[in-house]
């Protein structure tokens, strides 16, 4: 059976305001060594998640500390809040969607209250993953560095079968 690719593309927003660096700078294996997916890490200098891209929660943590979202064209972004914070059982986190809702990109996820988490947890870096990378052809980091939050952050071409 043959098949045939065609790609399209998806540029992923940043989610939140900070200072974007590369997953190996996240202090934790999971991620660094990149085991769940690729993507990229921002250090939050803001207090608000909002949506990267279109699409659907497919995953809500009860402890809110991480957000699951799937693309229309099938993309799946975890977006991880900080390192160890499962373990604040959801203090310091308050969310505006709910499993199954659909998203459009800007619109308000999360609000996390750094100042009380920051003392707790091994570090704030968020990471942003696509957890399903047998899907995407080539990712690109569009912008490393201070970014606003809804900026261009990462561009995806996406693999299809036709």
């Amino acid at each position: 059976m043959l098949r045939f690719f065609t790609n399209n593309k998806l540029t992923i927003k940043a989610p939140i305001a900070g200072i974007v660096s590369e997953l190996k700078e996240v202090p934790d294996d999971v991620f660094a060594q990149k085991i769940i997916g690729d993507g990229i890490a921002i250090e939050p200098t803001d207090n608000i998640l909002y949506s990267p891209v279109k699409g659907e929660i497919v995953q809500i943590f009860p402890t809110l500390h991480a957000i699951g979202i799937e693309t229309k064209e099938g993309i799946e972004i975890l977006i991880h809040l900080g390192i160890d914070t499962v373990e604040l059982k959801g203090e310091g986190f308050t969310s505006f969607v709910e499993k199954g809702q659909n998203i459009n990109v800007g619109d308000k996820l999360l609000e996390i209250d750094w100042d009380y988490i920051k003392d707790k947890v091994p570090s704030i870096l968020t990471p942003i993953i696509i957890t399903n990378m047998d899907k995407v052809d080539k990712m690109k980091i569009l912008k490393l560095g201070e970014i606003k939050a809804k900026e261009d952050l990462l561009s995806i071409n996406i693999k299809k079968f036709k």
